[in-house]
């Protein structure tokens, strides 16, 4: 399986109800999303599925990819994703699924700890908002994923060149 792991994009530092939950994507952080959804349909790196997590920030910005990338399946929202949830139990079920081209939207550190998981390794350099990473992931758990690019999202640049850090 092909996996996109994103992290939301920038949101606000506080929301109007005072729950860490309902903060939602600054304007900015609308156009970085929107900047990296177009980013990786120029390079037919379009997901065939996005889940994204509860909290309002990773579900906007699933929205927004969804939406841009034009993904027939509908949006899913899973609890999996919210900080401290089960991401990597969805995504190894989904792979022994035989899912194909899965986006996940989550948070740190938890978008960081599903990577090093996957991978074995953490990666080399933290994970900024709106950044995606790629992976391909077996449907075998005692596989190790493999890396396929890192999506800068300030630069909009890809790296291929991506090894992992040793652990």
């Amino acid at each position: 399986m092909k996996l996109y792991v994103m992290r939301h994009g920038p949101a606000e530092d506080h929301s109007p109800t005072g729950h860490d939950d309902t903060r939602a994507l600054t304007p900015s952080g609308r156009e970085r999303v929107r900047d990296v959804a177009r980013t990786l349909i120029a390079l037919g790196e379009v997901p065939k599925i996005v889940v994204g997590s509860p909290l309002v920030r990773a579900l906007q910005t699933a929205e927004i990819v969804h939406a841009h990338a034009k993904v027939d399946s509908p949006l899913e929202v899973h609890p999996a994703l919210a900080p401290r949830g089960l991401a990597l139990e969805l995504v190894r079920a989904a792979a022994r699924a035989g899912r194909k081209r899965m986006m996940v939207v989550g948070h740190e550190p938890d978008v960081s700890i599903l990577i090093a998981s996957l991978l074995g390794n953490p990666l080399p350099s933290p994970f900024s908002k709106g950044m995606v990473v790629s992976l391909r992931v077996p449907p075998e758990e005692r596989l190790d994923a493999t890396m396929r690019f890192v999506l800068d999202p300030k630069s909009l640049q890809l790296t291929t060149d991506t090894r992992v850090a040793s652990g």
